[in-house]
């Protein structure tokens, strides 16, 4: 039994995410995590909520709450509609825990010890129509590398270009509009990462099975213009984890909050302990210290490009600069961007499907089947309605349901509510049995790869065998003239209907699980070869025909969503 650590990169707590968000991280993780689950594995798979810095203050004053009010509601909201899309995390934490700022300054403690952290006076951003120094993304402007209009104090969402905020052209203050800034001076510290290229660089290159995406990203990151540079770990905020060494106080740091990018990625760490005590898990060392028993773990992290920078080259940072038996990530998945309809999604902008709205049209299953299936791995990918609907309708209500559907409708009919006995194999079945088994050696394959979209290609083509087999072998029509005969092939599909629902158990838990109550089984050890799979169901075992698992996407449905969500989220 292996162990796999799975993180999906932590969302911010400033409203809720939409599809982009969803399968640039949280919905891929879950699929490995139940994947591997569903192999025997052990799996401990964690997000939390990111709520400190700027985007956390800024929402709290647009919903005129205290922001811990505003972090501990949202946290609530998040964590319910996650639970609507089946993310089956074993623990939903919050970077606000005590855990975590505890952890945080013990981290920011060893490398300052380690001289790893230097302090810095420099000039900041100060709006006087605000009365306030200006956090990076307090602050918009356009990107002197691309042109975008919208482009953040610290990096441009188009380009990923990291930015300081006296790089951008025609600035102003997010809260009030101002264009009147001024440079300030002020004390920050910084994380010494030059200092630290070489071993960075040496680990990188060390990882010659990560994506494409993540490692050109991350080498850009190291090798453009001057380098790796020090990245300041502090703001000038109320709301954050306090700067401290340890427990001691840190001089000159008073009234300052660590920057969200140093803490975010700790609290991957503090959400194993926040699990702990919880009453959840009873050893969390065991996953992330080297030294306690994590040597054996695999660590994968899912997450979108623009995020690839700081798990490949500041939390790493902060992990190898503490010198401790810290546990480092293995594998980091990454996507590019799910646009929405010829546009971008944008939680900031309120455009594209939200989540809370995705689950008040459908369950769960249909957008997890649609998000999976055209995840954006090798490149951007985009969401329209037609295609939603045409995926939705051909390969679950025309493919996988249909399957289900007629050949239990059938069996009840001619046979009765049970598994039917008599009758044996003949050449289809056994042309069938060894198809089936290569196809589910590559969907393994892939899923142990973890390509998305073709371990979405290979399970519907797993459907698609067992539809063509039924269409070619037609009990109904072979139950005219050989009873014995359409019993054995009507047998072979009850029996089909409880191995998809293993495999698909990953991509479709609830469909799953109605197949599975519909079968009247709960045998879900995965399938060692194709042939005793497909033989567990033994004659006499009793079934109900399970209700329709998916119904088809009307035109008039389409295009009343279509109209919905053309304009921008009030």
């Amino acid at each position: 039994m292996a162990r796999h650590l799975i993180t999906s990169a932590i969302p911010y707590i400033n409203g809720i995410k939409h599809l982009g968000n969803l399968v640039g991280s949280q919905l891929p993780a879950d699929l490995f995590a139940r994947y591997q689950r569903g192999r025997g594995h052990e799996v401990l798979f964690l997000c939390a909520t990111d709520e400190h810095g700027t985007p956390a203050e800024l929402a709290a004053a647009k919903a005129g709450k205290p922001v811990a009010e505003y972090c501990a509601e949202m946290h609530e909201v998040q964590s319910r509609i996650a639970e609507g899309f089946r993310l089956s995390f074993d623990h939903f934490g919050r970077s606000s825990s005590p855990q975590n700022h505890r952890l945080t300054q013990h981290f920011a403690k060893v490398l300052a010890d380690r001289g790893l952290i230097r302090e810095v006076s420099e000039t900041q951003m100060y709006s006087p129509t605000d009365g306030r120094y200006l956090p990076d993304r307090y602050i918009e402007g356009t990107c002197p590398n691309c042109g975008f209009e919208s482009a953040r104090g610290d990096q441009c969402d188009n380009c990923t270009k990291q930015l300081d905020p006296v790089d951008l052209i025609n600035p102003h203050s997010t809260i009030s509009g101002a264009t009147d800034l001024e440079m300030r001076e002020t004390k920050h510290l910084y994380l010494r990462q030059s200092a630290m290229k070489d071993e960075l660089e040496a680990w990188i290159d060390s990882k010659t099975d990560w994506p494409v995406l993540t490692t050109s990203i991350a080498k850009k990151w190291l090798n453009d213009g001057d380098g790796l540079q020090d990245r300041g770990i502090t703001r000038d905020l109320d709301w954050g984890v306090p700067v401290q060494r340890g427990d001691e106080p840190w001089p000159g740091m008073e009234g300052k909050v660590f920057y969200v990018w140093f803490d975010a990625p700790i609290e991957y760490i503090a959400c194993a302990q926040e699990w702990v005590e919880a009453g959840k898990g009873d050893d969390w060392e065991r996953w992330w210290r080297t030294d306690k028993g994590a040597g054996d773990v695999t660590y994968t992290q899912f997450m979108g490009k623009d995020n690839v920078p700081f798990h490949t080259l500041g939390f790493p940072a902060t992990i190898l600069g503490s010198g401790e038996p810290w546990k480092l990530v293995d594998y980091i998945k990454s996507f590019n961007y799910l646009n929405y309809d010829g546009g971008q999604f944008s939680t900031s902008r309120g455009r594209g499907v939200f989540m809370d709205q995705a689950l008040e049209i459908l369950p769960a299953d249909y957008w997890r089947w649609w998000l999976l299936s055209h995840a954006p791995e090798s490149s951007d990918a985009e969401f329209t309605w037609e295609n939603f609907q045409s995926s939705v309708n051909k390969d679950l209500a025309d493919v996988l349901g249909n399957f289900v559907s007629r050949i239990t409708k059938f069996c009840r009919s001619k046979f009765g509510e049970e598994v039917p006995a008599g009758g044996s194999f003949g050449e289809r079945e056994t042309a069938l049995i060894a198809d089936l088994e290569a196809r589910i050696r590559a969907y393994e394959g892939h899923m142990e790869a973890m390509e998305v979209r073709k371990a979405a290609a290979a399970l519907r083509g797993i459907w698609v065998a067992g539809n063509e087999y039924l269409q070619a072998a037609a009990p109904w029509a072979t139950f005219k003239e050989d009873p014995e005969q359409a019993a054995a092939q009507v047998r072979l599909g009850l029996n089909l209907i409880r191995l998809y629902a293993v495999l698909s158990a990953p991509f479709l838990p609830d469909a799953s699980a109605k197949m599975l109550e519909g079968m009247q089984t709960d045998a879900t050890d995965w399938p060692g070869d194709a042939e005793s799979a497909l033989s567990v169901l033994e004659p006499g075992h009793a079934f109900t025909v399970p209700e329709v698992l998916f119904s088809k996407i009307t035109d008039d449905q389409r295009e009343e969503w279509q109209g919905r969500f053309a304009g921008v989220r009030e």
